[in-house]
């Protein structure tokens, strides 16, 4: 160590190194892009680093790593990321459902219009270049991020590159079109496939595809991940699909944001909980990651069964006095063939407008908005998709906060936000969101370690950090130790909190002091540096 030049040497604070272990007083020293080392109090002189922070009443533990990020178009607005950056985030993996490449195939729009898409219109064109799927993240870093990116490759995006928009089993030639595809992902350094499985076109694939697909990822050793068909009236019976394509296909199993939705359904997360523990004894590689709110965020659109975006006529079949008919009927009475977010409307609270008209509608629950214009709650539902063209984002308070205590002391339990990279500057201009793209972990590390005293400190970092490390096999990140990449958090354990709200939700976390990204200092006393040093990381099929 004597002849090691050290770049930052980070004294004084607590070490959480991300295994789980208890905590211990050291200094940790960052040369070039590694942690050289992390030493006893004192065990290397401040005179042999070229920066020396005083960490003293802080903890140092490994960046954390978003297992679910939604920070595909963000990080085209802004790579700072900045909300994320501030939470102690430093690698971002996308990828639920669709990703911006491949494109090409039977993909028409190379970008979702409502996806922040009119902040970056020039991103629009260059999109239509990305013929694999790595053109993407390569075209990011040459931009320039501040946190590591990675991802799946978005089933969705597979599924209209083969087949469009249009409902049905693939054929026997669609079925080779979307292995070779998915090949083609995994050598890029997709960690493997993600579908969500109440959304289309992903809700049109049956087990039966999703294990030929699977059985790609798993010749690379990659991994399934997935939004449950259902987290609601069949929870259970989508678990064991999940199980079934595990099995079937031989690949490890992550379920997304495990919840039970719904009141009458909450008491399926125990019985879950024995389901994953069951099949783990039994040999099958299974998962799940969270978020710490007892509310979901995606879009009205959500609320209607998949077949109404069949060929891409959602809106056309919205204005459509028979197909409106036909849709009243399945929502208020489903079949079970889909999962209904239609349920109670006072639930039901629709953030996302574009037209000034529906501005005052903005936070308020469903329940009021169609009472203020005199309409049915689905006639409502109705009208302001047909009227505005796009998802409007919505929020769902369906969930029990005794099932996120449970679920967080799990040990194969991870921490994700679902959510993107934001800024209030630029995003307060787009309406609201869920809270959990600003306050996700250190939500987590104020109410639920340091108030409630639900898990400890060390676990919460382990399941922010190595443990999502190790579920796409990143075995140089997720740890503070000698020769691991340098993404390294500092921050204050009596302060950090969540300030977000869902009525106020524009707000960063507090808390989180110092951030280095390979490295690079990233935050500073709270402050983002503009350094942008994220690389891709890349999941185990890449030559």
């Amino acid at each position: 160590m004597a002849d090691q030049s050290v770049d930052v040497l980070i004294k004084g604070a607590r070490v959480i190194d991300g295994t789980g272990n208890p905590w211990f007083y050291g200094d940790v020293a960052l040369a070039a892009d590694r942690v050289l080392d992390v030493v006893p109090p004192g065990g290397i002189p401040d005179a042999q680093a070229e920066e020396v922070v005083d960490a003293s009443g802080m903890v140092v533990c490994p960046g954390f790593i978003d297992i679910q990020s939604h920070s595909i178009i963000p990080l085209m607005v802004d790579g700072r990321c900045l909300s994320k950056i501030t939470q102690g985030v430093t690698t971002e993996i996308m990828g639920e459902a669709w990703t911006p490449a491949p494109f090409g195939g039977k993909i028409a729009d190379p970008l979702p219009p409502n996806f922040f898409g009119n902040r970056a219109p020039e991103w629009r064109e260059r999109v239509r270049g990305w013929k694999r799927f790595r053109d993407w993240l390569e075209a990011m870093i040459e931009e320039g991020v501040s946190p590591n990116i990675g991802s799946f490759l978005g089933a969705g995006t597979l599924r209209e590159y083969v087949k469009g928009m249009t409902m049905g089993k693939a054929t026997a030639d669609e079925l080779v079109e979307l292995r070779r595809v998915m090949e083609d992902a995994m050598q890029d350094g997709a960690f493997g496939v993600s579908y969500a499985l109440i959304y289309p076109p992903d809700a049109y694939a049956d087990t039966d595809e999703i294990v030929e697909v699977c059985k790609v990822v798993s010749r690379y050793n990659g991994l399934y991940i997935t939004h449950l068909r259902s987290e609601s009236d069949q929870f259970l019976e989508a678990v064991e699909e999940a199980f079934e394509i595990g099995r079937r296909a031989r690949v490890p199993v992550e379920i997304y944001h495990l919840k039970a939705s719904g009141e009458h359904n909450w008491h399926k997360i125990p019985q879950v909980i024995q389901m994953i523990d069951r099949a783990r004894a039994d040999g099958l590689d299974v998962t799940a990651d969270m978020y710490p709110y007892t509310a979901s965020g995606t879009g009205l659109t959500a609320t209607l069964p998949p077949w109404a975006f069949a060929d891409g006529k959602v809106f056309e079949n919205l204005r459509d006095p028979q197909m409106r008919s036909r849709l009243r009927a399945e929502m208020l009475n489903p079949s079970g063939e889909w999962e209904t977010m239609a349920t109670n409307p006072e639930h039901i609270m629709p953030v996302g407008f574009e037209r000034a008209e529906h501005q005052a509608y903005v936070g308020k629950r469903l329940s009021e908005i169609a009472t203020a214009r005199g309409e049915d709650w689905v006639e409502t539902i109705f009208n302001l998709l047909a009227v505005e063209e796009q998802r409007i984002s919505t929020i769902y308070f369906k969930m029990s906060e005794d099932n996120l205590r449970l679920q967080l002391q799990q040990p194969w339990i991870k921490v994700s936000t679902d959510a993107g990279g934001l800024d209030p500057a630029w995003a307060g201009k787009e309406g609201p969101t869920h809270p959990r793209a600003y306050g996700t972990y250190p939500r987590v590390l104020g109410k639920y370690v340091r108030e409630e005293g639900v898990i400890t400190l060390e676990d919460a970092v382990r399941k922010m950090s190595s443990a999502v490390a190790d579920r796409l096999r990143l075995r140089d990140r997720g740890l503070l130790r000698r020769g691991f990449y340098a993404d390294v958090a500092v921050f204050d354990p009596d302060t950090v909190g969540d300030r977000a709200t869902f009525d106020a939700s524009h707000q960063l976390s507090v808390g989180v002091r110092d951030v280095w990204v390979n490295g690079a200092r990233v935050l500073a006393n709270g402050e983002h540096t503009g350094a942008t040093p994220g690389r891709i990381v890349e999941g185990p099929g890449r030559p």
